[in-house]
């Protein structure tokens, strides 16, 4: 199932956007397995270096976490601040 992507726009970008997405939507609960470099690989029709980019991009915002040897999962997303904890 590959998807169209935008070759004038940062590839890699667009597939950050596509799993944050997902996440946002619930596709990917916290706790759930995002899918590898391979998969991301076959699903956009990338190379692997830019699902990794990609897979980067999204542990360095916080959105998922990479345990070694077992992938990369949803990351529990910290509250956004309230206006009254601000005192």
């Amino acid at each position: 199932m590959a998807h169209e992507l935008d070759r004038t726009r940062p590839v890699w970008r667009q597939v950050a956007a596509a799993i944050a997405t997902r996440i946002a939507d619930g596709v990917y609960p916290v706790g759930a397995r995002v899918p590898s470099v391979v998969e991301l690989s076959a699903e956009f029709g990338i190379a692997a270096s830019t699902a990794q980019k990609a897979l980067a991009h999204l542990k360095a915002e916080g959105l998922i976490r990479a345990e070694v040897g077992l992938g990369s999962f949803v990351a529990e997303q910290p509250t956004q601040p309230s206006e009254s904890s601000e005192a």
